[in-house]
């Protein structure tokens, strides 16, 4: 197994941050979602709220062991946002 793609904090006090069916394999490696930069291009499932708020409440895509490699294939996305024009 590839230990560095799988990271669980249970003694977090949010943990689980969304709900789930099994947390364990509840993945806390990406807390925070890198690809929320990419808006409607992230592929989560997420809504705006009324002030235009990206809510992603109810994705758990970076939240999934198995996706990890998607994760890693939207940055290239994530690392163009940050290019100088």
């Amino acid at each position: 197994m590839e230990h560095y793609k799988f990271f669980q904090n249970k003694e977090c006090e949010y943990f689980p941050c969304h709900k789930c069916e099994n947390t364990e394999n509840f993945n806390c490696l990406f807390c925070y979602c890198p690809l929320y930069a990419l808006g409607d291009r992230c592929g989560g499932n997420f809504t705006y709220t009324e002030s235009g708020i990206k809510d992603c409440s109810r994705c758990l895509i970076p939240h999934k062991r198995e996706n990890y490699g998607y994760i890693m294939e939207k940055m290239g996305e994530v690392i163009e946002l940050t290019k100088k024009p």
